[in-house]
């Protein structure tokens, strides 16, 4: 699903986000992306969704040649990505499911299409009932899960989060890591760039770790969540 090798970003002002990445995700993984503030996270999730590009490297997405892609195929490739960011990026001024069908309408979807998507987005995510509220009248946690839901409504075969608990409690946390637990398992992959170790500890999954824009280790942590049996993750 996701490959890069020998990656490297450096900004105009010299500072070196990345260096030498290399690092092979597969189709349906979940994987934590950690390390400190400023050692390459966000920047390297930036790549993947095409925000920037690399200073050199190749990085492939779903088959994509990234590092490559004119400008113009960028909103097909993230066509296949849902991306979730920290401070939710909500449009005050829409409903919740006005929010969700915008990510749908801006890629020209048919009006059938966004009737049939955006509900369904909008009950996986359980908010159904609040779909005609603004983000104003919703919980940090509600709002998160708004922005999950918009970042799902297309059907993704990848999710990227940036800190997508950052701003919540720690029972908001819980709630959208166990989100999305269940979104992995009905086959989306998912990367989460976090700095939350209590969170990265309990899920014991497959920790890629940054330091200084390096890849310093990759580890697979078992499976197991929250405290939650392995009869229970299975059924869920």
């Amino acid at each position: 699903m996701i490959s890069l090798r020998g990656v490297s970003l450096v900004y105009p002002n010299g500072v070196r986000a990345l260096d030498n990445v290399s690092l092979e995700i597969g189709k349906g993984e979940f994987v934590f992306l950690v390390g400190h503030s400023g050692t390459g996270k966000s920047s390297l999730l930036r790549l993947l969704y095409r925000e920037m590009g690399p200073s050199s490297g190749h990085i492939i997405v779903d088959g994509i040649r990234v590092d490559r892609l004119a400008r113009g195929r960028i909103p097909a490739l993230r066509r296949h990505l849902g991306v979730v960011f920290q401070d939710y990026k909500l449009l005050n001024d829409k409903t919740v499911w006005e929010n969700v069908a915008f990510a749908l309408q801006v890629t020209g979807a048919h009006t059938r299409d966004v009737q049939r998507q955006v509900p369904r987005a909008l009950d996986l995510v359980g908010l159904g009932h609040k779909s005609r509220m603004y983000p104003d009248e919703l919980s940090g946690g509600e709002q998160q899960r708004t922005a999950i839901a918009r970042a799902l409504v297309n059907n993704p075969k990848l999710l990227l989060c940036d800190e997508p608990s950052g701003n919540l409690d720690p029972a908001n946390t819980t709630e959208i890591m166990e989100l999305l637990r269940r979104i992995n398992l009905k086959g989306t992959t998912v990367l989460v760039a976090t700095h939350n170790q209590a969170v990265v500890d309990r899920m014991r999954r497959r920790v890629v770790r940054l330091d200084n824009g390096r890849v310093i280790t990759d580890e697979e942590r078992g499976y197991y969540f929250l405290g939650l049996g392995q009869d229970q993750i299975l059924s869920g």
